[in-house]
């Protein structure tokens, strides 16, 4: 059986879920957190490095800032994009705002910018806001 590698974002666990059953709502060992949400989840650094570092799935995070106009409207579509993607890829939100030293580590200009990681490595990045259709679009074309 093959399996796929996740990071709890809630505990940090890391996780291994069957690759068949990842629509059926697969549960943190340790917590007992679904491991794909339905929604954009607020990550730490902390999480965020160990998750990229240990996911087989691909990680798409949204960096962003509460100030932030178009980060606030594309915030919705993110979500969307979030819930159609369920089962396909993790949609997470790091605030910029409250962790400067990741958007320096990262070299992130301007935001919102979105990061798609796998296996430790960055696989896309796309700087400014989009609806949910053309995120969701973004992401298929990354998605294994």
């Amino acid at each position: 059986m093959d399996y796929v590698k996740m990071t709890c974002l809630k505990c940090g666990q890391g996780n291994r879920a069957p690759k068949d059953k990842m629509n059926d709502a697969p549960k943190c060992a340790n917590c007992g957190q679904g491991l794909m949400s339905d929604k954009a989840l607020d990550v730490t650094p902390q999480l965020l490095d160990k998750a990229k570092g240990l996911d087989d799935t691909l990680l798409v995070v949204d960096f962003w800032a509460p100030w932030c106009g178009p980060c606030r409207a594309m915030a919705p579509e993110f979500n969307k994009a979030a819930q159609a993607l369920k089962g396909k890829a993790r949609l997470v939100k790091l605030n910029t705002e409250k962790y400067q030293a990741v958007s320096q580590k990262l070299g992130i200009r301007g935001i919102p910018t979105m990061i798609g990681f796998r296996d430790g490595k960055e696989v896309f990045r796309q700087s400014g806001a989009m609806p949910a259709q053309q995120i969701e679009k973004l992401i298929r074309t990354h998605v294994k």
